[in-house]
């Protein structure tokens, strides 16, 4: 299984949050390695996040949620 992190944003401040602006995927889809999964809101920029690998996806954020950086957001098994 493989977690997907939101982004570190900031070395300074560990508590930094952003959003998932967007998902491109429903939970429970099958998604190819590469695949563009979602979109984030970091830092005034917004970062596209793909599929490390493939397998089928578990959302673990809803969209606009306040999401601490490097903390989890999906698992694909």
């Amino acid at each position: 299984m493989a977690e997907i992190l939101f982004p570190a944003m900031s070395e300074n401040d560990p508590e930094a949050e952003g959003v998932v602006s967007t998902w491109f995927v429903a939970d429970g889809d099958h998604v190819e390695e590469g695949d563009l999964i979602a979109e984030v809101a970091v830092d005034k920029a917004d970062m596209e996040i793909v599929a490390p690998r493939s397998g089928l996806i578990s959302l673990l954020v809803a969209e606009d949620q306040a999401v601490t950086q490097n903390s989890p957001i999906a698992k694909i098994a």
